[in-house]
């Protein structure tokens, strides 16, 4: 499978360990799991790698670009490595997932996260694969905009690494394994 997984997130220390990020920690985990660090990609405004998965050879990138603009990097990327739409996998943070869970689908709407708007509008249509990385609605009545933008919590922090674990996982089964068959497993009661 010729993959292109892109990790979303921010640019820059003042955003980093937030849940807006979780995409580029997923990113990030990938590549230490395959010996190596995300670099600059100048022709594609990204820092990427290419790792082994399951034998086969896939691009691991992160945009860096803020969120809200990805898609123009995830293009330029996707066609600098002649992936199709269709296998590009997005990693993002997902409101409407508990925190701890992580859903895995190809296409379907944005659900408010305009990383993920500017990437469909970018690729020319939402046929690109998501894997949706849970944390949890904001507490009372805190907007939705500012909770992605903070950082983990005490207690969500004990479970992070088993978390972007997790992710990273579920990103080498859909390459190794198909889509289907990985949401076979990630979408199993636990």
């Amino acid at each position: 499978m010729n993959a292109l997984v892109v990790g979303l997130g921010n640019p820059g220390e003042d955003y980093a360990g937030t849940r807006h990020n979780i995409g580029q920690m997923v990113a990030d985990e990938l590549a230490a799991r395959g010996g190596t660090s995300l670099s600059v990609h100048k022709k594609s405004r990204t820092r990427a790698a290419t790792v082994r998965i399951g034998g086969e050879p896939v691009v691991v990138a992160v945009p860096m670009t803020y969120m809200n603009v990805s898609g123009g990097p995830v293009h330029a990327l996707a066609n600098y490595q002649s992936v199709a739409a269709r296998d590009v996998i997005v990693v993002h943070d997902e409101l409407d997932i508990p925190f701890g869970e992580v859903k895995l689908k190809r296409g379907g709407g944005s659900a408010g996260h305009n990383g993920l708007k500017d990437i469909t509008k970018a690729l020319g249509g939402p046929d690109y694969v998501r894997v949706r990385v849970g944390i949890g609605r904001p507490p009372g009545r805190m907007d939705a905009a500012t909770y992605v933008l903070k950082r983990f919590s005490a207690a969500e922090r004990k479970e992070l690494d088993l978390l972007v674990s997790r992710a990273a996982d579920a990103v080498e089964s859909i390459v190794a394994d198909g889509l289907e068959a990985a949401q076979q497993v990630y979408h199993a009661p636990r």
